[in-house]
């Protein structure tokens, strides 16, 4: 039986350290359960669409995705989302609302405790 070795993507290994790194440093345990459900093998990761974020966020809020956000649905509200992968067209439909597409690594440098960042898996 073959040993799991982990995400073979050296970007994704690389925000791996580097989000379980800033979890240690600010004592900061949503950098480590990010990291952690980024680790997982490639079907068991996170997908999320539009209309899932529009059900669960009000305006204004800050959304982590550790995966992928997909386009199927409408996004009504304004809303700040950090994930792993947009699809182009989910990138427009959160732009168009006024909202705005960031990576995680950009989010846990703004936000190094966490604070106000609602996760969605």
């Amino acid at each position: 039986m073959a040993k799991r070795t982990g995400p073979t993507n050296p970007y994704l290994k690389q925000l791996i350290q580097t989000l379980k790194k800033k979890s240690l440093e600010n004592k900061a345990p949503i950098w480590r359960d990010v990291a952690e459900a980024l680790d997982k093998p490639t079907r068991k990761r996170i997908q999320v669409n539009v209309r899932d974020i529009d059900l669960h966020v009000s305006n204004g809020d800050t959304i982590l995705v550790p995966g992928v956000v997909l386009s199927a649905g409408n996004l009504s509200k304004k809303v700040n989302v950090a994930a792993w992968k947009f699809s182009s067209a989910a990138k427009e439909k959160i732009s168009k609302n006024g909202g705005e597409c960031m990576t995680i690594n950009s989010l846990a440098e703004k936000n190094p405790k966490g604070s106000n960042v609602k996760i969605i898996s």
